[in-house]
């Protein structure tokens, strides 16, 4: 396979994953529930998914490249956690919208917590899981 193509299909993830953040990060606030604390609830869920996410593309891509995967979990939440500290930024300049400390600890908790549950738990799956994870370089 061509190096590019290759480089390209471990790093397009990543980035279009970054981008859908950005785009979810422009709009207005959503309200999920008129009940504060369900609402506050589905936001911070949803803050552990998509930044959760975003880790484990950039693992993948960074195991893909050759890099042992310990360091590779480690920089995955390192790049998760820098670019929710940018959204937070980015999310201050936009009308309706403000930036919260808050949301970069939870950001930062979600990446640890998911990149966590696939560098100790994809390994022990039974073999016919393990299979498609191993095809993804998670493991």
């Amino acid at each position: 396979m061509n190096k590019f193509l290759f480089r390209l299909g471990l790093w397009l993830p990543p980035i279009a994953w970054a981008a859908l953040i950005f785009r979810f990060s422009s709009g207005s606030v959503f309200v999920a529930s008129k009940v504060y604390w369900q609402d506050f609830i589905v936001k911070k869920i949803g803050h552990v998914l998509l930044f959760g996410a975003l880790a484990t593309l950039t693992f993948r891509a960074l195991v893909g490249e050759g890099v042992p995967k310990k360091k590779a979990a480690i920089w995955a939440v390192v790049f998760a956690t820098f670019y929710g500290t940018t959204d937070e930024f980015h999310q201050s300049f936009t009308q309706g919208r403000d930036a919260s400390p808050r949301d970069v600890l939870i950001d930062a908790g979600g990446s640890a917590l998911v990149i966590y549950i696939v560098y100790k738990f994809l390994p022990i799956l039974p073999k016919k899981i393990r299979v498609y994870f191993e095809e993804l370089n998670l493991i």
